[in-house]
């Protein structure tokens, strides 16, 4: 694989991006909780939220080795940061409006949007990690990507899991709950793809 020089003024954007990200994914998660009907559902944006508060740890130590200022604020951490505000709005609107099982899937499509984001910011810091002619850089990232990417694909997957189940459940057709890639232990789009389709087999 050729190696290149990463764009330095970019890369840290990508990061300061990744810890509002990150930030945001704790609001989230702490929201959807609080909108979550189905135990299983619940028990598992517990853990994603612990997961989430130990990315925030990862990149700040990311931060230390190349003496970034965590606080500084970009135009892209603030659109972050209005974006999260605006998922957790979106909840509280929904528990506002009376209906639980609503809510519910407003929360799964909250998280969506947010670990959307979230899989792709770590996607490109493991890109950087396996391209950067620098290799202390790409040591760094390599290993702080390899450390969470196997989180951000469970997270990602497994709730659109659970938000098409909810959304069939609701419809009033046989859902599989937990859904299939929660059964499957699904990390990657191959898996989750696979998963979907075996959910027929598994009702």
């Amino acid at each position: 694989m050729t190696s290149h020089k990463a764009n330095t003024e970019q890369l840290h954007e990508l990061l300061y991006q990744a810890l509002e990200t990150e930030l945001g994914g704790e609001l989230v998660y702490k929201s959807a909780i609080s909108c979550a009907q189905n135990p299983d559902l619940k028990k598992e944006w517990e853990g994603y939220l612990d997961e989430t508060m130990t990315h925030q740890q990862v990149l700040m130590r990311i931060f230390e080795q190349l003496n970034l200022d965590p606080a500084k604020q970009t135009p892209g951490r603030q659109v972050l940061k209005h974006i999260a505000t605006a998922l957790v709005k979106a909840m509280e609107l929904a528990k506002q409006a009376g209906d639980p099982n609503a809510a519910e899937l407003v929360a799964s499509e909250c998280v969506i949007l947010a670990e959307t984001k979230d899989h792709l910011n770590w996607q490109l810091i493991g890109l950087v990690g396996e391209q950067s002619k620098d290799k202390t850089l790409a040591s760094l990232l390599k290993q702080a990507h390899d450390a969470v990417a196997p989180d951000e694909g469970h997270h990602l997957y497994h709730t659109q899991g659970w938000s098409r189940e909810l959304w069939i459940q609701s419809l009033g057709f046989p859902a599989v709950l937990p859904p299939p890639e929660e059964q499957k232990q699904v990390e990657t789009p191959i898996g989750a793809s696979r998963a979907e389709q075996q959910r027929s087999k598994m009702l």
